[in-house]
């Protein structure tokens, strides 16, 4: 048996779309075992993984610490890794094999980039196919890693969601994290507005994450906490996959509610495309603009209307 070592440190988006990445090394190393190097936010997450065996994690300190640079080769050794796959792609990650990973098979988009192919040219493809060509090219036979499934991320939170409604609802994710503010779409109550007009037994919810608490009044939507604080990551995988239709912003949740196979929409500018992010699927589709602030709440609702109808009548 051998131990085989994944190097994933984020982001949340990132951790949904592996799903598939993760479950075809589970099956072309079913009696080895393996880790994960990850960073503390997804520890949780990780540990209820089940094509993951052991979490380590990386405080991802300066590379010129020394001593956390020491204390992590120390880690990392006791462990005799035969293959790293290296799904994090950074300039970090190719540090940490110069330094950490001497003489061990490393498999990286750039270690297996087909031939004739430049990594500048071989960077604008899909993510998932960029993944899929290199667990190819390192000898993994893929089967799911262009079809991410992230259910096991999943918990029951019928007991968080009582306290709410018993009924269907519609999910919103109008915020981002404070440096990605261009890809917050600024017309979420105005569309509320539509929607409510329109439909009448629908309940209208948003889950603010830890740094988006203070923002709550800002939407004119039911909160969902629990205990007064933000859902934890499989809290809020549970409230995706309860919820009949989603909408949100280009940001970890609307990658969670993708690969949960939800229904739903994101809101996308021109800061990339949905299709070398890899979050569309049959049933959750993008709205793209070239400017967020020039796509209107009603052209919103009536890309959405008969799919509500559908749903909600």
């Amino acid at each position: 048996m051998s131990n085989i070592l994944i190097i994933k440190h984020g982001s949340l988006g990132d951790i949904a779309q592996i799903s598939g990445v993760l479950k075809d090394i589970r099956e072309n190393y079913r009696s080895d075992e393996i880790f994960i190097l990850t960073t503390l936010p997804y520890v949780e997450l990780l540990s209820k993984c089940p094509y993951i065996d052991r979490v380590l994690v990386d405080k991802r300190l300066p590379r010129w610490n020394i001593f956390y640079l020491l204390k992590l080769n120390k880690l990392l050794s006791k462990f005799k890794f035969s293959h790293v796959f290296d799904l994090q792609n950074s300039s970090r990650t190719s540090f940490y094999r110069k330094f950490l990973f001497k003489n061990i098979e490393w498999s990286s988009t750039k270690t297996t980039l087909p031939k004739g192919k430049k990594k500048a040219d071989f960077d604008k493809d899909s993510v998932l196919s960029r993944f899929d060509i290199q667990l190819k090219n390192s000898g993994i036979k893929t089967k799911y890693t262009l079809n991410p499934d992230f259910s096991w991320a999943v918990v029951d939170v019928d007991n968080i969601i009582n306290q709410y409604f018993g009924k269907k609802f519609i999910l919103l994710f109008p915020f981002s994290s404070p440096q990605l503010i261009h890809k917050q779409w600024p017309y979420y109550n105005e569309l509320i507005e539509d929607i409510k007009k329109n439909f009448k037994n629908i309940d209208i919810v948003f889950a603010p994450g830890p740094d988006e608490l203070q923002n709550i009044k800002k939407i004119n939507a039911k909160a969902i906490l629990f205990n007064n604080r933000a859902l934890n990551i499989i809290e809020l995988a549970g409230l995706i996959k309860k919820a009949d239709f989603i909408i949100a912003n280009d940001t970890g949740p609307a990658h969670m509610s993708a690969h949960l196979n939800k229904s739903g929409v994101v809101l996308f500018g021109e800061h990339t495309t949905p299709d070398k992010v890899s979050i569309e699927t049959e049933k959750f589709v993008a709205i793209k603009s070239k400017n967020l602030k020039e796509l209107s709440s009603k052209q919103v609702f009536s890309e959405i209307f008969e799919k509500l109808k559908i749903i909600f009548n």
